[in-house]
């Protein structure tokens, strides 16, 4: 069994019936809605037990942002690892070339000079995606 998620989060929207798109697609405002409410109720979890855990409740609520953001972007039909993959390669020119890092007080990397935001509307257009394209 692959431990892709997802190709995991695949295989539950299939075997339950829920929405799977293999292009990049807008849906329903409700559509849209609802998942957007799935990951405020999952990252409310998380905020919940980020400071007092215990960890393994921690652990779990990660666990279950990461499978229902990957279930949204399965509903829109989007490749979720290539758009992370573009977002590390945009953050990854945060770092500058002399290996220095910006930081915020609070420890948040900081975009520097040579940074390049990443280009996701390209990710998504070479897997299909047509711009102003209807639900």
């Amino acid at each position: 069994m692959s431990s892709s998620p997802a190709e995991l989060v695949r295989q539950f929207h299939l075997a339950f019936g829920l929405d799977a798109r293999g292009t990049p697609t807008e849906v329903s405002p409700a559509l849209a809605a609802h998942r957007g409410e799935l990951l405020a109720e999952e990252a409310a979890e998380v905020a919940e037990v980020a400071v007092s855990g215990p960890l393994d409740r921690l652990a779990h609520e990660l666990a279950d942002v990461v499978y229902v953001a990957y279930g949204t972007a399965l509903v829109h039909g989007i490749d979720l690892d290539a758009v992370i993959a573009e977002i590390h390669r945009s953050n990854m020119t945060k770092l500058g070339p002399d290996g220095q890092i910006a930081r915020r007080a609070d420890g948040k990397v900081l975009k520097g000079e040579h940074y390049e935001a990443p280009d996701v509307p390209a990710v998504l257009r070479r897997q299909g995606w047509v711009p102003g394209g209807a639900a």
